[in-house]
């Protein structure tokens, strides 16, 4: 079944053909969206969520999909085989994802799925379907440092062959200070679940804490789900969903979205899954000139936010 899954939906993005090209981006409320996912957004806000979804919020290259795979190995006890099934964006649909036909939306897919669902949005707060609240559905929402979420992104956007052209890396920068990217402000969007979150009883996790320890951080996720799973099942979850071994699983590393889309050959979609990475990126003249604006942009909400790990501890901006 997992094969055929993985074909049928590798072969529509390939009809596709000639239709796919890098969107430019539409304002929605003052966020910046690809065109194709701006023009279907009133179909996306009257998406009526079962209670028993589970909604994955993440600004892009945060962690969606390591969270995405661990909440299904939960879910199905840590059963490798099961969560074979099929690829990742066919398991756990991307919400406001809308491409040219043949290409099912996300709306398309969940359509074809019964509750309970794990479904995956790179939307802000403000543009998440009031169904999620009205409904009380669960929702993890995985944040990641500005500097290593801003690297990852750049590379991403240089082989995602939909999203705008990055450009040269020293104007990267700045399109993200300015939230001019796909989905806004990084700013923004960490800062809007986080003050949600109590209130909507969201799961706020941090990326650089599910490096440091993933154990504690799989078990935070379980019981937030309410599941209860021995420790045996726990650590073969932190195996199955360590970078390696996610790398080299075709259900999860994108293998099924063929070159004219994800060219791989630019950058891998999982490239290395690091904290601190962007030391090897920002100048110091870059990183000063980041960090003043960060103080300036984050100074009214206190997110521990860690730029790198040192054993246990960490330097926090």
């Amino acid at each position: 079944m997992a094969e055929e899954e993985k074909l049928s939906f590798t072969k529509a993005i390939e009809d596709a053909g000639a239709s796919i090209t890098r969107f430019p981006l539409i304002p929605v409320r003052g966020v910046p969206l690809m065109s194709h996912i701006a023009n279907n957004l009133d179909s996306v806000w009257a998406f009526r969520p079962d209670p028993s979804d589970l909604l994955i919020a993440t600004y892009p290259k945060a962690g969606t999909t390591w969270t995405q795979e661990i909440v299904d190995l939960l879910l199905h006890n840590g059963d490798a085989e099961a969560c074979k099934r099929a690829p990742t964006p066919v398991r756990s649909p991307f919400l406001e994802i809308s491409s040219p036909p043949p290409i099912p939306s996300g709306l398309d897919l969940l359509k074809e799925m019964d509750p309970p669902r794990i479904i995956k949005t790179h939307l802000p707060f403000q543009l998440v379907p009031s169904g999620f609240w009205e409904s009380k559905c669960k929702v993890i929402y995985v944040a990641r440092n500005a500097k290593d979420n801003l690297v990852s992104y750049y590379y991403f956007d240089s082989m995602n062959l939909t999203q705008p052209e990055p450009g040269p890396w020293e104007g990267y920068i700045h399109k993200f200070m300015q939230g001019e990217l796909s989905w806004g402000s990084w700013y923004d969007h960490v800062k809007g679940y986080w003050v949600e979150r109590e209130k909507k009883n969201i799961l706020y996790l941090f990326y650089e804490d599910m490096k440091e320890n993933p154990q504690r951080e799989v078990e935070r996720i379980m019981r937030y789900l309410d599941l209860s799973v021995s420790d045996e099942v726990i650590s073969r979850i932190v195996d199955l969903t360590s970078f390696k071994t996610m790398k080299e699983n075709p259900m999860t590393n994108y293998s099924c979205i063929p070159a004219p889309v994800f060219d791989q050959s630019i950058s891998p979609f999982m490239r290395k899954g690091e904290v601190g990475d962007w030391t090897n990126h920002f100048t110091p003249e870059q990183s000063k000139m980041f960090d003043e604006d960060y103080q300036k942009q984050m100074k009214d909400v206190k997110i521990p936010f860690r730029t790198l790990i040192y054993g246990f501890g960490g330097f926090t901006i």
